[in-house]
């Protein structure tokens, strides 16, 4: 399970690779390589394990990260898709801090959502301390809603979701739900490892990096808090949360019991 497993001086696998379907159960966008493990990294974990097709999406190839470049982040970012069990990993190539509704990338984001045919999109929320992440957000909103209009012509048929759930990335808010990811901690974290030239603050070998807040030791401290305040708050060890725009429907007030 362990990214110490994975050869990083081996190529990236492509969606092909890693067998590109269609009509999956969860799609899921991340403005960064990394972004997704740190918001719902378990929750990935959890869906793959139970049989669910989970394929993943980064917008950008993060070419303006002060550590690590996009070649490297790109190994790292396959390395953690096998590790959470994900049926493939694409990127868009969308501009690293340049996130914005334009007509290319709401055209690719709304053609990436018609190939695969997700039954649910899961997308960063609107709240969030880095741009990149918030206009991702608004503009992945969008083309959720895109997706279904018939008249928005591109290479594949209209497609409409059943919903659209928002994770956390740095910013957080009282959830609509929560995931219990408790069985599941140790893959979130192995799949965290595999970005060592985001979190390590120096590999052997390596020249120094760069200190940033990803790289600190308080930053996985950050993650890990969350997730367990969140698993508290739902009497388990570790959740993560997720919001979503329309009422959440039950057909009874019994509690559900696993």
């Amino acid at each position: 399970m362990g990214c110490q497993q994975e050869r990083h001086d081996a190529p990236p696998r492509s969606s092909l690779e890693y067998g590109q379907q269609m009509a999956i159960d969860l799609l899921v966008f991340g403005p960064h390589p990394d972004d997704l493990e740190i918001g719902l990294g378990g929750t990935i974990a959890r869906h793959t394990a139970e049989g669910r097709s989970v394929g993943l999406i980064d917008l950008t190839a993060a070419e303006l990260s002060s550590n690590g470049t996009p070649a490297e982040r790109q190994t790292e970012a396959a390395a953690a898709a096998r590790v959470l069990g994900a049926s493939f990993r694409e990127n868009l190539g969308w501009p690293d801090g340049g996130v914005a509704a334009t007509p290319r990338m709401m055209r690719t984001a709304v053609d990436a959502i018609r190939r695969h045919r997700p039954r649910t999109i899961a997308i960063p929320y609107w709240h969030d301390r880095h741009p990149d992440h918030a206009h991702a957000s608004d503009v992945l909103s969008t083309a959720a809603f895109t997706s279904g209009l018939r008249k928005y012509v591109t290479d594949h048929e209209a497609w409409r979701s059943d919903w659209v759930c928002y994770y956390f990335i740095n910013d957080s808010a009282s959830p609509s739900f929560v995931v219990d990811v408790s069985a599941y901690y140790e893959q979130k974290r192995a799949a965290l490892g595999c970005y060592r030239s985001q979190f390590e603050t120096a590999a052997p070998g390596a020249d120094e990096p760069v200190r940033t807040r990803l790289n600190a030791p308080a930053f996985r401290t950050l993650v890990e808090s969350r997730d367990a305040q969140f698993g508290a708050l739902a009497g388990v060890a570790f959740a993560e949360g997720f919001v979503v725009r329309e009422p959440v429907r039950r057909s009874t007030l019994l509690k559900d019991r696993d």
